[in-house]
């Protein structure tokens, strides 16, 4: 490897850094701590100021990742990317659709609240696959919405359900639920967020929310 850098492998992905260029699995423990350190940020109600919109996904990105790749951390992205299947929205696109996204999470806020049930799970499984379905990030996309959706139960008092996938078949089925969710069909994916909620014991409801736009 001439100069350090790696040489070219198709089962391996590379990632520019600040720290030269890295590999996924050099990168993924960097992140992992950058990670913990949001996540307890939000255990600590550090984010109750922000809004559930998109300036704060963008500060999620930031702090995951803002040392590692300053040049497009807390950025939307700019090009056209495939991720699997899903040909995300065209970047110009990515702007709005954020926006809208915020706007609707907003007016489904309140089905959160405990007490109604299944609609919970609906209003959840909109939160996480929408968002994937913009894929705004170029990279970590993931690991933002998973924080994402930390801050979201959170704020609605609503406990922190697993939201790793382990194995073939639960990772089969969580990428169905996203493929349908890619055509706003939320059903498969707030099963599988009814399921997550059925590996906890019961939530003790308690009253009132964090309007969203605190």
């Amino acid at each position: 490897m001439a100069g350090g850098t790696p040489s070219p492998d198709r089962n391996t992905r590379y990632v520019e850094s600040s720290r030269g260029i890295l590999s996924y699995s050099q990168l993924a423990p960097l992140l992992a701590e950058r990670v913990l350190v949001c996540e307890e940020a939000i255990v600590a109600e550090v984010f109750d100021v922000w809004p559930l919109d998109e300036q704060l996904l963008m500060e999620f990105h930031r702090r995951i990742c803002g040392d590692l790749v300053p040049e497009w951390a807390g950025h939307w992205r700019t090009v056209e990317v495939q991720v699997g299947n899903l040909r995300p929205p065209a970047s110009h696109l990515v702007p709005g659709l954020l926006r809208d996204y915020a706007q609707d999470l907003a007016t489904r806020w309140e089905t959160l609240i405990p007490i109604a049930g299944a609609l919970a799970p609906e209003t959840l499984a909109f939160a996480e696959g929408r968002l994937l379905t913009i894929h705004p990030f170029l990279d970590f996309n993931g690991r933002v919405t998973r924080l994402w959706l930390r801050e979201i139960l959170r704020r609605a008092r609503l406990p922190q359900v697993t939201l790793a996938v382990e194995g073939e078949a639960a990772r089969n089925a969580y990428f169905r639920a996203l493929e349908a969710a890619d055509v706003r069909d939320w059903r498969t994916l707030s099963e599988l967020w009814t399921q997550r909620f059925d590996q906890l014991p019961p939530p003790v409801s308690q009253p009132g929310l964090i309007p969203p736009g605190c």
